[in-house]
């Protein structure tokens, strides 16, 4: 369930972020990812690899037929990895505390 939370809370934020800036209202999860790319607050490898983890997402949230256990345990360190990198490049384009 952490994963799922963890997923929707990068969607959420990369939704808050294209609004605030102007940026339009993304469609999908994915496209929040795909618009802060083109602003170059996260590279285009990372809004790929975070696309992916909305499917992961939609798998478990969903219940996508049956959810494979070994499939998302197969797909989980990529996901995290992703969603670390993400973590990082969000700090970065925020301003600092205080300002």
């Amino acid at each position: 369930m952490s994963l799922l939370v963890a997923i929707q809370e990068a969607t959420d934020i990369a939704f808050h972020i294209a609004s605030d800036e102007g940026w339009g209202i993304p469609s999908s999860y994915a496209e929040g990812f795909e618009i802060l790319a083109r602003h170059r607050v996260i590279d285009t490898a990372l809004a790929e690899a975070l696309a992916r983890t909305v499917a992961v997402r939609n798998r478990i949230a969903h219940g996508y037929g049956t959810v494979d256990i070994d499939r998302i345990w197969a797909e989980l360190p990529a996901g995290l990895e992703a969603l670390d990198r993400y973590a990082s490049a969000i700090a970065r384009f925020l301003p600092p505390v205080g300002s």
